[in-house]
């Protein structure tokens, strides 16, 4: 009785995975931890939608606040936001039991918005080449996990920790 119970759980859980289909379009979050060079780290979040074209391939646009905080000048307070835009191709090298590689390219752009007095202004700090490269994991055929270390600008080296959904 208990061999026919386990084979037939077994079927039922083949069935499902042989059933599910990887999606094509994806969206996730990301909590990031930014370094600038003679900085401290600061931490941060993202968000990022992507379409993948097929299992190596995929196009991903992305948000990430890289840094928020408060610095003292003369004795006043000036709010800076550090915001990253971008698009970038996805590689992807499958390995064994859910694990997959993955490379980035592409170009960003890095704003920096503050706020003195009552007065803001932004600007654009750096824009170009963004590149990286990641650890991925298949929990299941809809949510990845994936751990990534990506160069902005040749001065920002951030870190980020995301979960992507697949739809």
């Amino acid at each position: 009785m208990f061999k026919q119970i386990a084979v037939a759980a077994a079927l039922v859980i083949a069935s499902s995975s042989a059933l599910a289909q990887t999606t094509k379009l994806y969206a996730g979050l990301e909590g990031t931890s930014t370094k600038v060079d003679g900085a401290d780290r600061e931490g941060g979040f993202g968000g990022f939608v992507g379409y993948k074209f097929s299992e190596t391939i995929a196009v991903e646009a992305g948000y990430a606040r890289l840094a928020k905080g408060t610095f003292d000048f003369d004795g006043d307070d000036v709010d800076v936001d550090v915001d990253q835009t971008q698009i970038a191709v996805i590689g992807t090298l499958p390995l064994s039991s859910g694990f997959n590689l993955y490379g980035r390219l592409g170009y960003n752009d890095i704003k920096v918005k503050a706020k003195f007095q009552g007065i803001s202004a932004s600007d654009s700090l750096d824009d170009g080449v963004v590149y990286g490269v990641g650890l991925g994991y298949s929990f299941s055929p809809t949510v990845t996990g994936r751990l990534e270390v990506s160069k902005p600008t040749s001065d920002l080296t951030k870190l980020s920790a995301g979960v992507a959904f697949h739809f």
